[in-house]
């Protein structure tokens, strides 16, 4: 009898210990949040044990289906299981939500009003953090903006698409010429405004999607995307989704503008006056489209900082591709560039986030630099605390050639010092025949190599492609920040494009990209306001190849390609001189690259001491 007192006060005990464990996560599905307007945003709560203990809240709105999104990110789960509150839910417009969807716009207003809700609900103790990446990381740092007291702790991730940089909107323009394959991709993947369910609203239509029958009903059949990806070369390119027969999008209205136009400048995104009141830890990668963009922001936070809480800015920078955060090294998707040493404890890093400054709990959260980054080629991971990196040396390495420089075999030189007299490298740029994306810093092609380091060695080949490679290097040098080309360059037509990419040469012949960038002419000296050029005259231009870090080791040889395309990642320069994305006709250009003497053109590199 003592016994079996005995092992029924000890169950009790042990379950009392142990219930939060052995509780399954619950959820609270499409809850119809009210906004200001009388829409209503559907929203999942997820949670451990009763809905009535209050406790912080980490948020997540996204434009990629609530009802997919829980498992994106293991740490999600493991906070609610260390007894948090997960929200996640579908912006406007999108899946389960009512309203229109638009790309960039109302976001503000429906985040602070989400917070609102939040905190008015029993199981909120007031605090919230956010999370998420791309368009998630990008609705956390709009969103942070609005300084909403409940907003204590950001956590955004790739998230540069969600700040304004004139000419960059929505990282869908580079230097005046139109990201092609990654903005249209996206929009005929996820950039629908029309999704199929009940004709109810309010809590009406919450009790429909809780109901059995919603269970196998798709808002939307997927997209055979093949038809676009058959179409991506014809033209003209603002019908591109229309004739691929995507379903509807703001594209047609996205494309139709300038690179700086008016309509870019009024989106919902952070401005470079903007200031936020919340600490943020951001990761991005560099083979991704926006670590510069990532560090600027961070920066910009921290700089504008208005108590000590918001001077904690970090940023850490990996070697992937979008979104690619390995626990493991062999969990990295970063092209087919060899690479070592390239996870980190992302999943412990973000639970000590939260838990620090949410919960305040001691642990070394807030104990780093502002910026941890991966040296591509070292495969080793450094520490700043400044960006651009204290005592950064800008390195000139200057265009020349011993014979014409058309293609890896030709004779294109990088020296340390110009020649005295000026020469001249040409070629013949169809829009035919554009030169190929392999790799690079995009997202969201749908294509196997849309981004990463691989071997351009076969791309180099072509005539219509200018080769400029150094001599192998005595000592290996760290290259890591903001990269720019200036060049001398005159074209047969109208307008043009001029593409750069640097790239790290292996003892073996073996080429990887590291960064690459264009000018479009017509928008050479202002992304508003479009001039054209006069055939056949010189021009001074900048390539911006935005950012990155490198290390060219000893025996490597440090290279640069100069061409007029890089299809499909940008649209291609018909050069008619007449509006890209109208044309359907276009004709070859004589291009010509200037070097030595007044025309020193050369490539800036960031040289870290």
């Amino acid at each position: 009898m003592t016994t079996r007192i005995f092992n029924y006060f000890f169950s009790l005990i042990f379950l009392s210990i142990f219930s939060s464990q052995l509780l399954a996560i619950e959820m609270l599905k499409s809850q119809m949040v009210k906004m200001r307007d009388g829409i209503h945003l559907s929203t999942d709560v997820y949670f451990k044990g009763d809905s009535t203990t209050p406790r912080p809240t980490i948020l997540i709105r996204t434009v990629y289906n609530k009802n997919k999104t829980f498992d994106w990110n293991p740490v999600w789960r493991q906070l609610v299981e260390q007894g948090y509150i997960v929200v996640i839910q579908d912006i406007r417009g999108r899946f389960e939500s009512e309203g229109h969807y638009k790309v960039g716009y109302g976001r503000r207003e429906d985040g602070i009003d989400t917070l609102d809700w939040i905190v008015a609900q029993p199981w909120s103790n007031g605090k919230v953090g956010l999370s998420g990446c791309s368009y998630l990381g990008e609705a956390q740092v709009v969103l942070e903006t609005t300084k909403h007291p409940a907003l204590v702790v950001g956590q955004p991730q790739s998230p540069a698409s969600g700040y304004y940089r004139p000419g960059r909107a929505w990282q869908s323009f580079s230097g005046g010429a139109f990201e092609l394959a990654q903005t249209a991709g996206w929009f005929a993947s996820n950039g629908s405004i029309i999704f199929y369910g009940p004709n109810l609203t309010g809590q009406a239509r919450s009790h429909w999607f809780n109901s059995p029958q919603a269970k196998h009903f798709r808002m939307l059949p997927d997209y055979d995307f093949k038809k676009y990806l058959a179409n991506l070369k014809s033209l003209p390119t603002i019908d591109l989704l229309a004739k691929s027969h995507a379903y509807p999008s703001d594209y047609q209205l996205w494309r139709n503008r300038s690179p700086d136009d008016v309509y870019f400048r009024n989106m919902d995104l952070v401005k470079q006056d903007d200031t936020v009141s919340v600490p943020n830890l951001f990761f991005d990668t560099w083979y991704d489209y926006g670590a510069r963009e990532t560090l600027m922001m961070a920066e910009q936070f921290r700089q504008s900082a208005q108590n000590k809480n918001t001077q904690h800015q970090y940023v850490i920078i990996g070697p992937g591709t979008h979104c690619n955060f390995p626990q493991k090294d062999d969990e990295l998707t970063a092209g087919n560039r060899p690479l070592a040493n390239t996870a980190q404890p992302y999943h412990q890093i973000q639970l000590d986030w939260f838990n620090y400054w949410l919960k305040g709990q001691e642990n070394s959260a807030t104990q780093r630099p502002f910026l941890t980054y991966y040296v591509l080629g070292a495969d080793e991971w450094r520490t700043a605390n400044e960006w651009p990196i204290k005592n950064t040396q800008y390195q000139k390495w200057f265009l020349s050639h011993t014979s014409e420089a058309n293609s890896r075999l030709g004779g294109g030189r990088l020296v340390t010092s110009p020649k005295s007299s000026v020469a001249q490298d040409q070629f013949i740029y169809t829009p035919e025949n554009p030169v190929p994306s392999l790799g690079g810093h995009t997202c969201c092609t749908g294509t196997d190599t849309e981004a990463g380091g691989y071997d351009q060695s076969t791309i180099e080949l072509r005539q219509d492609v200018l080769v400029y490679t150094s001599v192998p290097l005595k000592q290996g040098i760290e290259m890591t920040g903001l990269i720019k080309a200036n060049i001398y360059v005159s074209s047969s037509t109208t307008d043009t494009d001029f593409t750069v990419k640097l790239v790290d040469v292996y003892p073996d012949g073996t080429a990887y990209n590291i960064q690459e960038g264009i000018t479009r002419m017509r928008y050479r000296n202002s992304l508003r306001e479009p001039s054209l050029i006069t055939p056949n005259q010189i021009y001074e231009i900048q390539v911006d190849l935005n950012a990155s870090s490198n290390y060219f080791a000893e025996g490597h040889r440090i290279r640069v390609e100069i061409s007029s395309s890089n299809f499909p990642r940008f649209e291609r320069n018909l050069n008619t001189g007449q509006p890209n994305h109208l044309g359907t006709t276009f004709v070859n250009a004589v291009n010509s690259v200037f070097h030595g003497g007044d025309k020193a053109s050369y490539i800036e590199l960031p040289i870290i001491p």
